[in-house]
């Protein structure tokens, strides 16, 4: 999501993304969990869609623990995180400099993504008021889901490792 310029798979894809990045940036919880996320929601009717795909879960659990050794804190399922200017601008720098681009291997995205960090991140929808951690527990597998409003604590995705 760091490099999210509002490309995607398709309209469908892209405006959820759009929801997303403008919900994250108002400061809004990010719940992560393991597999397919909201931000995925529009893709995964089509069991033939980017985010069932074998290697996707691969390079999540290699995003989130690049993450987590810069942050210093558990990047897992049940955990939570409020975005901030710092913590973005933190792992921009990191993502800029190649420390946390192990997922980016053979991504059809990693091109653009480069573009994107190389540019300043100029054009990313992704803005940030805070970053803190919440209350969660740890485990294997990560990334994120925003909840259904109405289900549960509000929370919202950071999306894929995988998606600009």
């Amino acid at each position: 999501m760091l490099t999210y310029v509002g490309k995607g798979y398709s309209p469908a894809f892209v405006a959820r993304f759009n929801e997303l990045a403008a919900r994250l940036g108002n400061g809004e919880e990010i719940l992560l969990v393991s597999g397919p996320d909201d931000v995925c929601a529009p893709l995964l009717a089509d069991q033939q869609s980017h985010c069932h795909r074998p290697g996707v879960g691969e390079r999540d659990r290699r995003a989130a623990q690049a993450v987590a050794d810069l942050l210093g804190r558990p990047i897992a399922p049940g955990e939570r995180l409020i975005l901030d200017a710092a913590g973005l601008e933190r792992m921009r720098t990191a993502f800029r400099g190649g420390s946390i681009r192990a997922a980016c291997q053979n991504c059809e995205w990693s091109d653009l993504c480069t573009e994107v960090a190389q540019s300043g991140f100029t054009g990313s929808r992704l803005h940030a008021g805070r970053m803190e951690p919440a209350h969660g527990t740890g485990g294997k597998d990560a990334w994120t889901r925003t909840s259904t409003p109405g289900s549960g604590p509000e929370a919202a995705s950071a999306g894929r490792s995988d998606m600009p």
